[in-house]
C-alpha cells in the first residue's frame, strides 16, 4: 500500500512537471520564438513537428528492448516477461500517436508551404511505414492466437525497429524535399533564438511520452493480473471434487 500510494504521488508530481515544461514550451514557441522570415508564423508548426519527429524514432526503442526482454525472459522468468509485454504494448501505443502527430503536423505544414498535403518523399515514406508497422503491431496483439500473441508481436517489434534508422538516415542518402536537419554536422542551422522553443517543447513531448507509457503500463499490468485472477479461479474450480 505505501509503495503504491508513493508511485502514484510521484506520478502526480511527475504530471505537474510535464504540464509545466508544456506551457513553458508553448510560451517560447509561440509568443518568444522570432517569427521565420519566409514563412512567417507558419514556422511554429516547426517546433511541435520536430518533437515528434525525434520522439517517434525514440520509444520504438523502449518498445523493440522490452520486446527483447520479453523473448530473453518468457521461459527463465515469466513474471519478468510478462513487465517486459506489458512495457512493449505501453511503447508501441505511444510511437503510434507520436508517429501519428508528427506525419499530421509535416502535413499541415506541407500544405502552405509545398502547396500539396502529401508527396511521396523518402522522409515521409520511411515516417509513414514506421506508423504502419506499428500500427500492425498493434492490430497483431489485438487478433493473434491466444497464447502467440507476446512472441509474434516481439519479433515484428524487432523487425519493425529497423526502419528506425532507415528514417533517419533517408535525408542522407536520398535527394528529398523534406527540408535538411537543423542540427548536427550536416544542419543548416536555426537562429539562436529558436533554440530554446525547440529544447523546451522536445522536453516537454518526451515527459509526456514517457508519462503516457507509464499510465498505459500500469494499465496493461492490471490486465495480466486480472487475466491471471481469473485462471487461477478457474483452475481452482477445475480441481474442486463434484459434491
Amino acid at each position: 500500500m505505501a509503495r503504491s500510494s508513493t508511485l502514484r504521488n510521484l506520478a502526480w508530481l511527475w504530471l505537474a512537471a510535464t504540464i509545466a515544461v508544456l506551457v513553458i514550451g508553448f510560451r517560447q514557441a509561440i509568443f518568444l520564438a522570432p517569427m521565420e522570415e519566409t514563412m512567417g508564423n507558419l514556422q511554429r508548426i516547426f517546433y511541435y513537428h520536430l518533437a515528434h519527429a525525434i520522439l517517434s524514432l525514440v520509444f520504438p526503442y523502449i518498445n523493440v528492448a522490452a520486446s527483447l526482454a520479453y523473448l530473453y525472459w518468457r521461459h527463465r522468468d515469466p513474471l519478468k516477461a510478462l513487465s517486459a509485454d506489458a512495457l512493449a504494448v505501453a511503447s508501441a501505443e505511444v510511437t503510434v500517436l507520436y508517429a501519428g502527430l508528427c506525419l499530421v503536423t509535416g502535413m499541415l505544414w506541407g500544405k502552405p508551404a509545398w502547396g500539396i498535403w502529401w508527396t511521396w518523399d523518402a522522409r515521409l515514406t520511411t515516417e509513414l511505414i514506421l506508423w504502419l508497422l506499428y500500427v500492425s503491431y498493434l492490430l497483431l496483439r489485438r487478433f493473434s492466437p491466444t497464447g502467440q500473441t507476446g512472441v509474434l508481436s516481439a519479433v515484428l517489434a524487432v523487425f519493425a525497429a529497423v526502419d528506425v534508422p532507415i528514417v533517419f538516415m533517408s535525408i542522407h542518402w536520398w535527394r528529398t524535399q523534406h527540408p535538411a536537419p537543423v542540427f548536427g554536422p550536416d544542419g543548416g542551422g536555426i537562429d539562436p533564438g529558436m533554440v530554446p522553443a525547440v529544447l523546451w517543447n522536445l522536453a516537454g513531448w518526451a515527459m509526456w511520452g514517457l508519462l503516457l507509457i507509464g499510465f498505459r503500463f500500469a494499465l496493461e499490468r492490471r490486465r495480466q493480473l486480472a487475466e491471471q485472477e481469473a485462471a487461477l479461479v478457474a483452475l481452482e474450480a477445475s480441481l474442486e471434487t463434484p459434491q
